[in-house]
């Protein structure tokens, strides 16, 4: 991966930790607190199936993705670093 590309998936990554807090409304969680590889659902951070709807129209709203199968979509928001690939590969820098 060119030094480029690294800076955009940063770039994202941190953009997508401060949607997620701001838009779920994830009270005494900063964006710096979201590790890039932690389980965003159950033991994890503790999102939910509405979380996850919300995560689908954030990713179109601010990113142009979209994840329209669900079973694909468990793999996708395994984690900050699964989305931020899933962006990445999806869209045009």
């Amino acid at each position: 991966m060119s030094e480029m590309e690294s800076e955009r998936l940063s770039e994202i990554k941190e953009k997508l930790k401060s949607l997620l807090v701001s838009e779920l409304s994830l009270e005494d969680i900063r964006p710096e607190d979201i590790k890039d590889d932690e389980i965003l659902f159950g033991e994890g951070l503790g999102l939910d199936s509405l979380d996850a709807v919300e995560i689908v129209v954030l990713l179109q709203r601010h990113f142009g993705v979209e994840v329209q199968d669900m079973e694909k979509g468990r793999e996708i928001f395994y984690s900050i670093d699964t989305i931020a690939k899933h962006i990445y590969e999806n869209t045009a820098s």
